[in-house]
């Protein structure tokens, strides 16, 4: 039997008329009762009916500015996503404004508490606030999350469980048995995301998991894992972004180890360079371009008045194998190091 408002009601603990306020004049809540009553209701299933305030003209969405927020429009994962954002919202006739937060969550609370006063809707992307923050944030300013995950409010997640485990069942495919991942910012969801899939994949695949340390979801990052990489003796290796493999690489060749031949390395996001990088790097795709198209259409869904009921999207995500991985070799990785420094020349 599908459910009720008043199932709605009583989930929530709320009375029946402020539940129904939600659907049919949510102007008159405040924003937290708002969010818990469409989080129940996105949790039972609840459909409304049309609301009353359908009869009203909709918005006129093209006049609607929309502010997307991204933690760092250098990374060109970030800038994919900003210019399929923008290509939706020039066909909706919005004008869209671009923040970089610099991947502090400082900078990121002020710019959302600013943005909030000035736009009609807000992407945010990968946030490094909590999701209950960025929503008390945004208030009523409507606002879609994308990779962050939260009831009560739209969501758009690239989710990399299913490229995760082709990378993880194809490294041991290749003879893998150690594997290592460098994780990016404590404080990024798709970070904690990723662990969580590692973890259960390398545990199905009878493979070791080496966790190592945050770092900065940069190429400088990734280089400054490489030493902690070799020394975990892992043959293979995964990180959290594209940026950090390409420094993992780069941190490897400076200390006398060969990619693949020594050491395979993965990443994650399929970025342009990643293409041309040498070697080519294997990673998995995520599709943040569309991503960046989907969360500007439901934001317009909102502002238009065509839809009341929060929604999550989840993209998947694909390994793309290139030059950076090969078979595991039969030396550990720390020995081939050590020997290769003793001889004073690169290991082979």
């Amino acid at each position: 039997m599908a459910p009720t408002l008043t199932d709605v009601a009583k989930s929530a603990n709320v009375a029946l008329s402020t539940a129904s306020r939600a659907f049919s004049n949510p102007d008159r809540l405040g924003p937290q009762t708002l969010r818990k009553i469409l989080a129940v209701a996105q949790e039972l299933g609840y459909e409304p009916p049309v609301a009353a305030r359908a009869a009203e003209s909709p918005a006129d969405t093209e006049t609607a500015t929309v502010a997307v927020i991204v933690p760092d429009i250098a990374n060109p994962v970030f800038g994919a996503f900003v210019k399929a954002a923008q290509g939706e919202g020039w066909r909706r006739r919005q004008t869209v404004v671009l923040a970089d937060t610099d991947l502090s969550p400082d900078r990121e609370r002020e710019v959302i508490a600013h943005m909030t006063g000035q736009a009609d809707g807000l992407i945010v992307c990968s946030p490094r606030l909590e999701a209950d923050e960025v929503l008390d944030l945004c208030g009523r300013t409507p606002v879609v999350l994308v990779n962050r995950e939260t009831a009560g409010a739209d969501c758009v997640i690239a989710d990399a469980a299913h490229g995760m485990r082709q990378a993880v069942e194809y490294l041991a495919a290749l003879g893998h048995r150690r594997i290592a991942y460098v994780q990016g910012m404590q404080r990024s969801w798709s970070n904690a995301h990723r662990v969580a899939l590692i973890r259960s994949e390398t545990e199905r695949a009878g493979l070791e998991l080496e966790l190592l340390g945050w770092q900065s979801e940069t190429v400088a990052g990734g280089t400054a894992a490489a030493a902690s990489v070799m020394a975990s003796g892992a043959s293979a290796v995964i990180a959290h972004n594209d940026l950090m493999a390409l420094g993992v690489i780069s941190g490897a060749r400076a200390l006398g180890l060969n990619v693949p031949e020594r050491l395979s390395v993965i990443g994650v996001d399929d970025i342009p360079f990643a293409e041309v990088a040498q070697p080519s790097l294997t990673s998995i795709a995520v599709p943040m371009a569309r991503a960046g198209a989907l969360s500007h259409e439901l934001l317009g869904q909102v502002l238009g008045g065509e839809r009341q009921m929060p929604r999550t999207l989840r993209l998947p995500t694909q390994l793309i194998v290139r030059g950076s991985t090969g078979p595991a070799h039969s030396a550990p990785v720390g020995a081939a190091v050590a020997a290769g420094a003793a001889a004073g020349k690169d290991t082979p």
